[in-house]
């Protein structure tokens, strides 16, 4: 039983064990160092990656972003500011910092001249998602040091695919073109979110680099250093790791929190807001202000069953939460929404009658209800960052009436209601008009302003 332990231990070690396929060291750390320095080629390589990835942003495409981030040399100097640190090569460390302060330098430079010529202003879904760090980046980060340490030091996989992965995963790149826009534009919440998520990626792929050093590969000292002086530098370490973390953690909490307000808050309207002749169009949780805003179409309903309704709020966790319902006006009813639903899967395949092509009509008229909504659903998170004033957004088919003289005349066209916590001024109404049909696709656009007090 002793020798059968033993032989599942061996081949265990085995397994995991990385000697065979290491590379030798002095070996390992002339490549790192190779990745350190920047001038001639490698700059312009890094200008033009910076460049591709703008344009990725500004045009909100994730393939182009990706591949900016392949080409990018970004992370040499990270790599060998974290092999300065764990072998005691304090002049290695001293070039990484100066030639990471180059390249970031450059970067910043180089998007935010690319932003300020761009015609494209309006910030992009893949432009926004890099504005808000969270903790979760710290892990990414971590492990994707280490992935690219561990890689850099094998023969099989330092020309693989694991450090382009790892370029992509920890996204160094676009947080810098963020950064750019943000001082292109004068938004400087969006270039310093930005920023942080590149210190993020910065502190946490060298802290993991030293981590692998030496732990993992356990390459030898190039200095001896006294016991005092390598106890400073651990504290110095872990200080800086958490002071960049900190942070984080309450942005992530941040966010748990409103991902709970707003998944509580479905389930209140879903089961409480529930009235005859009457439909919810469109909800918007806001776990900041304690709010639920809900657009009603349909028969309006009576205050005193809306208020039966807030009364329940506490029953889903939802205490000192206030409920607003704006109620849009009947749109269609709902014994007529279900007329058409019957009417939809109750028609006949060979009955050509003017029944059925009113059928056929309503049909599409709640296929496009429902592609509304989901549009709606969609744009808010952007909107809404844009233009915090904004409390919801529906978007819905309808008909507008105009009057020429005696006649009057009717013509289709999508509506967007937009309920704003403030007013909007008529420079910011406009600018918003402008990104929703660039946004929706949707040229001819009216926009309904609800004004809360």
């Amino acid at each position: 039983m002793e020798n059968n332990k033993l032989t599942i231990e061996q081949r265990f070690r085995r397994l995991v064990n990385m000697g065979h396929d290491k590379a030798p060291e002095e070996e390992i750390i002339r490549s790192i160092e190779e990745g350190i320095e920047f001038h001639g080629a490698k700059l312009w390589i890094l200008v033009i990656a910076i460049f591709v990835a703008s344009l990725g942003l500004n045009t909100n495409s994730a393939a182009v972003i990706i591949g900016a981030m392949l080409i990018s040399p970004l992370m040499g100097p990270i790599i060998g500011m974290g092999l300065g640190v764990g072998v005691y090569d304090f002049e290695l460390f001293k070039r990484a910092i100066r030639n990471y302060l180059v390249t970031t330098l450059f970067s910043v430079t180089t998007a935010t001249v690319y932003f300020l010529i761009s015609p494209l202003t309006e910030a992009q879904s893949e432009l926004l998602a890099r504005t808000s760090p969270t903790i979760y980046d710290v892990g990414i980060a971590l492990c994707g040091g280490l992935a690219g340490i561990i890689a850099l030091s094998s023969r099989s996989q330092r020309t693989g695919n694991v450090i382009p992965g790892v370029a992509i995963a920890t996204a160094l790149m676009p947080p810098l073109c963020t950064v750019g826009y943000g001082i292109a534009l004068g938004n400087f919440a969006y270039a310093a979110g930005a920023l942080y998520l590149y210190l993020i990626n910065t502190v946490f792929i060298a802290l993991s680099t030293t981590l692998g050093v030496t732990l993992i590969l356990k390459l030898h000292k190039k200095q001896q250093v006294d016991k005092k002086r390598a106890k400073r530098v651990r504290h110095s370490i872990l200080a800086i790791a958490l002071v960049t973390m900190i942070p984080s953690i309450y942005l992530t909490l941040g966010i748990l929190r409103s991902t709970m307000f707003e998944r509580q808050a479905r389930l209140f309207v879903q089961n409480e807001m529930k009235f005859n002749n009457a439909r919810v169009l469109s909800t918007h949780a806001d776990a900041k202000h304690n709010q639920i805003q809900v657009v009603m179409v349909g028969q309006p309903v009576d205050t005193i069953l809306i208020r039966q309704a807030a009364d329940r709020l506490s029953q889903y966790h939802l205490n000192e939460t206030r409920l607003d319902v704006v109620q849009s006006g009947a749109q269609m009813d709902e014994n007529e929404i279900r007329d058409i639903v019957n009417g939809i899967y109750d028609r006949r395949i060979n009955r050509q009658t003017e029944a059925e092509k009113r059928i056929n009509e309503l049909e599409l008229a709640v296929a496009r209800m429902q592609q509304h909504d989901k549009l709606s659903a969609t744009v808010f998170p952007e909107l809404k960052t844009l233009f915090p004033q904004v409390g919801s957004l529906s978007i819905l088919q309808g008909r507008t009436a105009y009057s020429s003289g005696d006649s009057i005349t009717t013509d289709s066209a999508s509506h967007i209601a937009v309920i704003h916590t403030t007013p909007l001024n008529a420079d910011d109404e406009t600018r918003m008009t402008q990104w929703l049909r660039q946004r929706t696709g949707i040229s001819r656009l009216q926009i309904l302003s609800i004004t809360k007090p």
